[in-house]
């Protein structure tokens, strides 16, 4: 960290955390390591809110349910062209506030204005299940993706940039920790708004007022956080980072298109790209078909305009804050003391619990029940994310980081693509069944278990199998 009274610029010496040239990364603070990961408790608020509501919101304006997987088409779709961008472009940034922070100076005002409209979506006199609703719900989710990835990248790409390898577990599990962390907040905010009065119904075609001033709060949540970590992250400056990192500084900067990066990606990045093309696959179907699944197994409704409906929406809130409880137990308590030579094997165990838990949900009926599979799908939600990022970046030596990290996350929006055109085919395949979507979920989760066997760690080669 650095003096307050050297705040808005860029470090030009390295910091008291510095280690001597060519030494690699130094071992920061835990303090450090905090101001660099909670910022991510007010991105995943919008997250969460997307994820856990927008099915709701979407059949609530009148979304053909055989058609819900067109509008999460588009979440991906943004992410895959956003993020890879923004990581190559933010890798050639340094100015006085420094390489990755003045993305999320931009993306989090504008995360926070889509947050707001939204829930509107229903709200401007369109009408119950008109094109117009539709298209805005559509472009409105589309921005509200594209700024969202704008603000999640500065703090994936900090930690490859700052983070050791002894510490980058930590960081990781910290991060998606708070995260999820986030996750609870937010998903708590409809069923807690319920719980006080505020309304859960609305007219035919619009969003209950309890959803949407949990969007409000979220867009508020949002922009404090992020600029907390503006405030309190302090980036290095290139002669630091090249000394950190073992890159000289003689060398013309390397400008190299994203192209030619991904033909040259390391081994890993394409090895845990495929694990990730079946359990990114499963969570897209949680968000797609979780809140009709438990409307037709618990509250044996199909109707989106029921007050039976949205009692499910408002409890699919609640079993997405066991998820993120869950896992914020699970990383702090588990994840975060992980070696790196036991990244494999829980991947793998994560990607089990997860299996294990969406097929649970497929034959529970009762809406405390569900507390349990729910749990296992948070452990493995958060499991999923930090030990792909540890196996990927660890193969990484400080070049291009944020464009490899950008590249590296079309492995994760590429299978919500992918999903979301089967579901076309396979919903209609096995009766319309939302419940039996979920099952398909939990094969594909037990699939990628059997995928982490073809990576092949950098740090070790005797990586548990």
């Amino acid at each position: 960290m650095i003096a307050k009274e050297q705040i808005g610029k860029v470090i030009t010496t390295p910091t008291e955390e510095a280690a001597p040239k060519h030494q690699g990364l130094p071992t920061l603070k835990l303090a450090t390591i905090f101001a660099m990961t909670f910022g991510f408790f007010g991105v995943n608020m919008a997250f969460s809110l997307q994820s856990s509501q927008m099915g709701r919101i979407f059949q609530t304006i009148g979304a053909d349910p055989t058609k819900l997987g067109f509008f999460f088409i588009l979440p991906p779709l943004a992410g895959m062209v956003v993020q890879p961008l923004m990581g190559k472009y933010s890798d050639l940034t340094w100015n006085r506030f420094g390489r990755r922070m003045p993305y999320l100076m931009v993306g989090a005002p504008i995360a926070a204005l889509v947050m707001i409209l939204l829930p509107n979506a229903g709200s401007f006199g369109f009408g119950y299940a008109s094109i117009a609703a539709l298209l805005f719900g559509a472009i409105t989710i589309l921005f509200m993706d594209l700024s969202s990835n704008v603000c999640m990248q500065p703090f994936k790409m900090i930690i490859g940039d700052m983070v050791n390898e002894d510490q980058k577990d930590k960081a990781w599990s910290w991060q998606q920790s708070f995260s999820n962390l986030g996750g609870v907040v937010a998903t708590l905010f409809p069923f807690l708004l319920t719980w006080i009065g505020v309304s859960n119904v609305a007219p035919k075609g619009e969003v209950p007022l309890s959803v949407k001033l949990a969007f409000y709060i979220g867009a508020g949540v949002l922009l404090a956080t992020s600029a907390y970590t503006i405030w309190s992250v302090h980036e290095y400056d290139p002669i630091a980072y090249a000394q950190y990192h073992g890159i000289s500084n003689k060398k013309p900067a390397k400008h190299a298109s994203l192209w030619t990066l991904l033909k040259k990606a390391p081994r890993s990045f394409w090895e845990v790209s495929a694990v990730q093309l079946f359990d990114w696959f499963a969570f897209q179907y949680l968000w797609t078909y979780g809140t009709g699944a438990i409307a037709q197994n618990v509250w044996n409704t199909s109707n989106p305009a029921s007050a039976r409906y949205q009692a499910t929406g408002n409890w699919f809130g609640m079993m997405t804050t066991v998820e993120s409880l869950a896992a914020v137990i699970w990383g702090f308590a588990v994840l975060s003391h992980t070696k790196p030579t036991q990244r494999k094997l829980w991947f793998r165990v994560g990607l089990i619990m997860g299996g294990i838990g969406f097929i649970w949900v497929f034959f529970i009926h009762s809406q405390m029940m569900l507390i349990l599979p729910f749990a296992l799908i948070g452990m493995s939600y958060l499991t999923m994310q930090t030990e792909s990022l540890s196996l990927f970046t660890e193969s990484l030596n400080g070049e291009n980081e944020g464009a490899y990290l950008g590249l590296f996350n079309c492995g994760i929006c590429l299978p919500q693509i992918i999903a979301s055109v089967a579901s076309f085919g396979l919903f209609p395949l096995i009766g319309k069944s939302m419940p039996g979507m979920l099952v398909i979920a939990g094969i594909m989760m037990f699939l990628g278990a059997l995928m982490v066997g073809i990576i092949h760690p950098a740090l070790s080669a005797k990586t548990t199998h």
